[in-house]
């Protein structure tokens, strides 16, 4: 049974004041022409469908468009929301549509339940789990103790009725820790509390992850994030965008491929002088007309109107700054007054992250606070 692995859409999206809207027409219309090549059984959307959970009306008729190319393919589709999303607003018109085979997961209730396919080896069990946050799952656990992401993870798989030797497949949006973030990018602020034990996946044979950006298993094969489609950020500028597509035989038996993804405008990074980028020999590979630049000059003075000079080359400027001694000095004031505003015990939290991989416990956070309570009762006697 094959199926194709996507995630992160955010369909709607604008970067700085560019709509991502035809591009995702676009490179949906490529992953749709991929699945009449590879004819995968089905497809699977692990979260992050639109940008913001009140969606456009273009991004809402997008994947309508998708969708129903899918479905005139014969190809089963399983959604689920992501963080961005509104569980709600993606899952309308879910009990309709699963006529049509497209299955979407609903609000977390406090139980999941498979799908199930089948094929020349046997039934394979497809499991959605949305998006999930402790205060989400709390309330329908009150015997367990849930005041992390990997309790409260824990505690939705703890009441499945999965049959370990059939195969099974998760589809989640969740930040497994050890997952390579994009530096910079926004997905560095779910590298806290926000982490998922990956152990907590090894009933199910394969884990279509969805939150990260970058293409990556993490700690096995199987457990793995599929990427964006496209280029949503500079720290994504080095990246190869894909769709992932998994191939399963019998149990034990998965081969795992990724598919490459061209977008009708590339991301770049271009990084000089003034004079230097607006040489001919230096943007002579670049497609200026088309292409999405971050514009980063390094000349010690400023040079006068050059953004809209800048402009009359690259067409399509995404961002611009200067990177000199003088903007390099108000960034490290910046961090130095960032970290004055801190708590002794969030430095202190940030700190054991980092070193660790991982958040302090609630019962390590307790500890840590009543250490600096009782260093500063000292300092005050």
């Amino acid at each position: 049974m094959k199926f194709f692995h996507i995630s992160d859409l955010h369909l709607g999206k604008r970067v700085n004041e560019f709509s991502m809207i035809s591009n995702q027409s676009d490179i949906l219309q490529k992953i749709v022409a991929l699945a009449s090549e590879y004819k995968p059984d089905a497809v699977l959307i692990a979260g992050d469908v639109y940008d913001k959970s009140m969606p456009t009306i273009d991004a809402m008729r997008l994947l309508d468009r998708f969708l129903v190319q899918l479905n005139e393919l014969g190809i089963t589709v399983f959604i689920i929301s992501g963080n961005h999303d509104s569980a709600e607003r993606v899952a309308f018109g879910a009990d309709l549509l699963r006529s049509s085979g497209v299955h979407i997961a609903q609000s977390y209730t406090g139980e999941l339940k498979p799908i199930t396919l089948k094929d020349k080896f046997g039934s394979l069990s497809v499991w959605m789990m949305p998006y999930l946050k402790p205060s989400l799952v709390r309330g329908h656990f009150p015997d367990k103790m849930i005041t992390s992401y990997s309790s409260a993870v824990s505690a939705a798989l703890s009441n499945l009725e999965l049959n370990p030797k059939s195969r099974n497949v998760l589809i989640a949006h969740q930040f497994v820790t050890g997952a390579e973030l994009s530096e910079g990018s926004e997905e560095i602020s779910v590298g806290g509390s926000e982490n998922v034990d990956g152990s907590l996946f090894h009933l199910f044979d394969y884990v279509a992850l969805g939150h990260i950006h970058r293409a990556q298993s993490v700690g096995r094969e199987t457990l793995r994030y599929c990427g964006t489609p496209l280029k949503y950020s500079l720290s994504e500028v080095g990246h190869e965008k894909s769709v992932t597509l998994l191939d399963m035989g019998k149990k034990g038996n998965i081969t795992i491929s990724e598919l490459p993804l061209t977008p009708c405008h590339e991301m770049r990074a271009v990084r000089g002088t003034y004079r230097e980028i607006m040489s001919r020999n230096f943007y002579s590979n670049i497609d200026t007309e088309k292409d999405y630049v971050h514009i980063v000059l390094t000349d010690e003075h400023d040079e006068p109107d050059a953004l809209a000079k800048l402009r009359n080359v690259y067409k399509n400027i995404i961002s611009f700054k200067y990177d000199n001694r003088r903007t390099q000095a108000g960034a490290a004031l910046e961090n130095i007054s960032a970290l004055e505003r801190k708590s002794p015990e969030a430095l202190f939290g940030e700190l054991f992250a980092a070193q660790n991989g991982q958040p302090m416990s609630a019962q390590q956070e307790e500890y840590v606070r009543g250490l600096f309570a009782s260093i500063r009762e000292e300092e005050g006697e």
